[in-house]
């Protein structure tokens, strides 16, 4: 069995090009030489702790953008799912669809879960910021939403 080469803190990030809620592919080339990303996976639209991130950053966003940090969501989702949830919680960042798990897998968040003993695949909730020069500065795995978006802000504001 070959394992997949995980993303490591100082390399350069995967790239990607992913389906949005602007209506675009998005990728992570676009912000390369002019913006820090800030790529936070979740596992679902509309469950309790999705929700609570997503309405986190959105309620931070001047604080992202006065440091020029672009944020981005991606859950395996579709696009009108992702659209409805963007619009009801008035989300001002683009929201990917990866409705295949390709990125997520590249990202090494895809990963068997246990609930209630029922064994599946889906997103382990994970936060990567990406520097300006597209190497990856910091990984948040396995993120607790409760305090989460106040050591993202600590993290892109020391630079």
């Amino acid at each position: 069995m070959t394992t997949a080469l995980l993303p490591v803190i100082g390399k350069p990030a995967p790239d990607f090009s992913l389906p949005s809620t602007t209506g675009e592919n998005i990728s992570l080339r676009q912000f390369k030489g002019k913006k820090t990303v800030v790529l936070y996976f979740y596992p679902k639209d509309e469950t309790p702790g999705c929700t609570r991130e997503a309405c986190d950053f959105r309620d931070n966003s001047a604080e992202f953008e006065k440091h020029n940090v672009v944020v981005l969501g991606i859950s395996n989702d579709n696009l009108e799912s992702h659209q409805t949830f963007r619009d009801k919680h008035h989300l001002p960042f683009p929201l990917l669809s990866d409705e295949d798990a390709s990125v997520s897998k590249m990202f090494g968040v895809y990963k068997q879960k246990n609930l209630y003993g029922k064994k599946y695949m889906g997103i382990e909730r994970t936060t990567f910021v990406i520097d300006r020069t597209g190497r990856i500065a910091q990984i948040y795995p396995k993120v607790k939403v409760d305090g989460h978006i106040k050591d993202v802000l600590e993290f892109v504001g020391e630079d």
